[in-house]
């Protein structure tokens, strides 16, 4: 079968193409530019915990050293502190410039065997049939490319979605920043801080060796911001933050960034899928856009490795556009929703249901990633198969509990994903202190891994000394993506392989036997194109 072809090299192709080899998928990463990434410092994404989790299998080495978590979050409301919160319960965010984010994937790209980046490739025309795909490319190399599907990641003026015709509505210019990086002494080191003074806003992020990310929010029409404004901007914010007097500081990198809000109609046609920028614009109000388009990759990711290794159903495919717009137009309605009254400074019981909390703490929520502006997602799903009341709702993301394999090694169950196997987990307290040999036959553990080795998916069987919410006993069917399928009290093989089959949405319509896996470009001559853009 051929391979997967990827349009666009940023963050959401490389993990698209990294998320498809780690499942034994092979791809062609089309990359317009010369797979050179320009430093910019004052450019910058937060990762929270299921991201970051992610960007981490997927092999990028440069979130441990080019990266901070954040130490506490503070807010200030005018000059007086208004909450801090520390991060002893929940993963902290990790913040660091995206250029360093797409090197270490490109990296991890360029060292795997199933990934073929190709540079300086300019897509320009795409066809479809009922058995691929076909690329036609101009750069370095004008070539035709043959593929079993087609993701598009090529960003906010995807050629993709012109060339598939697809509208993409929305509202322009919802904020605009000023933005610096920075280096400098503030008193709160490590810490990120939210300061309003409405209607000013200013945040502030650490980065590694002393440097901070500062932005603005600036009036969304208004005049030209000049070198001097922002010069002006910096050194009167640390003159507040640092009791009236500028500490030495040292301008980085500085720029002005404006934020769309923008939803593709459609993010499949046929073979053909959009992904990241390419179907969404958003990042209002602290919400992430590059998070969400990684979230669109690990998404898909596992569906195509179905598809590509086993055949899936539409069904399974159509899920992708489901799950994720879905998700993505919710985070969009609540931006929308709360940003009338949390930039006007007025009430918010109007906009928000139960938002009788502050301004800040609705903003906090998009930066930490929490709530209806930043929580990770909920998928609706298949069958409502809760048999055990959990912590985590069906289709919400599991919780990242220590997992013993049946090969006795313990790790975070998120470390177990993204490798296109479903994960069935059996809570057994003891079993963490317990020598494997003493309970892998015992109990309920030989029932269920027949019960497991008949179903209808690749499935991996873990044990957790416990899980959030869970009595002993619970058995927890587990997504690809971490997501919780179904719950279940013991050991019940017809309710698990009915629950495994609705994950897949079924059986597919055809069958497709994959040859042995590789690389290698499949190039065709195919005839003049449907479409071309000049």
């Amino acid at each position: 079968m051929d391979p997967v072809i990827v349009v666009g090299a940023g963050p959401v192709g490389l993990s698209l193409s990294l998320a498809l080899a780690g499942q034994g998928v092979p791809s062609i990463l089309l990359d317009e530019g010369p797979g050179k990434e320009e430093p910019r410092p004052a450019r910058t994404v937060v990762l929270h915990s299921d991201t970051a989790a992610m960007a981490h299998r997927l092999g990028c080495t440069t979130l441990r050293d080019e990266g901070a978590y954040f130490a506490a979050w503070r807010t200030m409301r005018r000059r007086q502190p208004a909450q801090r919160l520390t991060f002893e319960d929940h993963p902290a965010p990790l913040h660091l410039p995206q250029h360093a984010l797409t090197r270490g994937l490109r990296d991890a790209a360029a060292a795997h065997p199933l990934v073929q980046l190709v540079t300086e490739s300019r897509l320009d025309s795409v066809e479809q049939d009922d058995h691929g795909v076909t690329a036609h490319t101009r750069g370095a190399e004008t070539t035709w490319w043959r593929g079993s599907y087609l993701v598009g990641c090529d960003g906010a003026r995807s050629t993709m979605r012109k060339l598939l015709g697809i509208r993409f509505p929305g509202r322009t210019a919802v904020e605009r920043h000023a933005v610096a990086a920075l280096r400098t002494e503030l008193p709160w080191p490590g810490e990120a801080l939210l300061h309003r003074n409405p209607p000013q806003e200013v945040t502030s992020r650490p980065l590694p060796d002393g440097v901070w990310r500062l932005d603005w929010l600036l009036p969304a029409r208004g005049e030209l911001v000049t070198p001097d404004t922002l010069v002006t901007l910096t050194r009167d914010t640390l003159a507040v933050w640092c009791g009236g007097t500028t500490p030495p500081y040292d301008l980085i990198d500085t720029g002005v960034h404006t934020l769309h809000h923008r939803l593709a109609r459609r993010w499949r046609d046929g073979r053909a899928f959009l992904a990241g920028d390419a179907a969404h614009l958003l990042g209002a109000l602290g919400t992430q856009g590059v998070e969400e388009g990684l979230r669109d990759a690990e998404n898909l990711a596992w569906k195509l490795s179905l598809a590509w290794h086993h055949g899936a159903s539409e069904a399974l495919l159509d899920s992708y556009e489901g799950e994720r717009r879905t998700a993505v137009a919710s985070r969009l309605r609540a931006a929308d929703q709360a940003m009338p009254t949390l930039r006007a400074g007025g009430g918010l019981r109007t906009y928000i249901p139960g938002a009788s909390r502050s301004a800040e703490s609705l903003l906090t929520d998009g930066h930490l990633g929490r709530g209806p502006l930043g929580a990770e997602p909920t998928y609706a799903p298949p069958v409502a198969v809760r048999e055990v009341p959990t912590a985590t709702e069906p289709g919400g993301p599991v919780a990242n509990v220590p997992v013993t394999a049946p090969d006795g090694s313990t790790v975070p169950l998120r470390d177990l994903l993204g490798q296109g196997r479903l994960l069935v987990v059996l809570v057994a307290p003891g079993t963490g202190v317990w020598d494997r040999r003493h309970w892998l036959g015992a109990g309920l553990m030989p029932r269920l891994a027949a019960a497991v080795s008949a179903l209808p998916v690749r499935t991996d069987l873990l044990v957790a000394d416990s899980y959030p919410g869970a009595p002993a006993h619970t058995v927890l069917l587990v997504r690809p993506d971490g997501h919780l399928a179904a719950t279940f009290a013991g050991v019940r093989p017809a309710e698990l392989y009915e629950a495994a089959d609705a994950v897949r949405a079924g059986a597919p319509e055809s069958r497709v036997v994959a040859p042995p896996m590789t690389a290698k470009t499949t190039k065709t001559t195919k005839p003049t194109p449907i479409v071309v853009i000049d």
